[in-house]
């Protein structure tokens, strides 16, 4: 008896049925992403104390009632810079403590949580865990629970800004960390060091240029986001800020002024790192 031969396989029809229902799965997903936006739009407006449609011809308000407090009042700026500066000094302080608490944190968590350099290999899965539950609850929630404990202040917000700091970095870090040349760590193993030795002495040297630039970038981060915890009872130039908007029309020179603080130090923190995450290129490039 003889066997019938198989029917040959039609690669290109099977191509073009794949592609159509990756293309029908791809626009179920888009569907349903635009009704979830349409629909929390919709409460979201509907929750509101007025409609968004209503409110949109009036974006513009408040930056007019800014400058036509400030334009009449431009010889009062420089006085308002000078007031507000020990405010941007400590908002500045604040960030730079976090940055560097949440930088010693996260170079921690990242060696415990990278596989061939862990500590405790089996816990690995919790220490990222743990940087995941970090960096997910978002600093102002963090520093009202905080500032209702330990009151208002920059303490709160400094603890609030370094858990955060420790949970991002962590991640970049333990991505660097992954990179990192194990023959200085097998080499010291070998001599009897402890762990710690072998990450101080093997691991660190070779990713201290990465880590500190992506400690100097979260520096820049850290500024604004300590401005912002200050409207909420952190200290700091955001708290100057929000009392100042609070008071209304009479007021928004000064709001005018600490705006320009704000603008100038970003500007000024974002072009430094830059020069020198740019000095740390530059000089690895001709090391190599």
């Amino acid at each position: 008896m003889t066997q019938m031969p198989d029917a040959p396989f039609d690669t290109r029809a099977h191509y073009l049925a794949l592609t159509a229902r990756r293309r029908l799965y791809g626009g179920i997903l888009m569907a349903v992403f635009v009704l979830l936006m349409v629909s929390g739009f919709l409460l979201a407006d509907g929750r509101n104390a007025g409609g968004f449609w209503d409110g949109l011809p009036h974006i513009l308000d408040f930056p007019a009632d800014v400058v036509r407090d400030t334009i009449p009042r431009l010889n009062l700026l420089p006085g308002y810079l000078v007031k507000y500066f020990p405010a941007l000094v400590e908002t500045v302080n604040i960030a730079a403590v976090s940055t560097l608490l949440g930088t010693l944190g996260a170079m921690v968590l990242s060696l415990l949580a990278t596989r061939g350099l862990a500590r405790w290999p089996r816990l690995i899965p919790v220490f990222r865990r743990l940087m995941d539950l970090l960096r997910a609850v978002p600093e102002i929630v963090v520093a009202l629970v905080l500032i209702f404990v330990l009151g208002g202040g920059p303490v709160p917000a400094m603890i609030a800004i370094a858990l955060h700091t420790a949970g991002a970095l962590g991640k970049l870090f333990s991505e660097v960390n992954e990179n990192a040349d194990l023959k200085p760590v097998e080499g010291l193993h070998s001599v009897g060091a402890k762990w710690l030795q072998r990450m101080w002495l093997g691991v660190v040297p070779q990713v201290s240029p990465n880590y500190l630039s992506y400690a100097l970038m979260r520096f820049e981060i850290n500024i604004r986001a300590s401005a912002i915890l200050g409207f909420v009872g952190a200290g700091g130039i955001g708290y100057e800020l929000r009392n100042t908007m609070s008071w209304g029309q009479g007021k928004f020179d000064e709001a005018a002024a600490i705006f320009i603080l704000l603008f100038l130090t970003i500007v000024v923190f974002d072009q430094l790192s830059g020069h020198v995450r740019h000095m740390m290129i530059t000089s690895r490039s001709k090391g190599h």
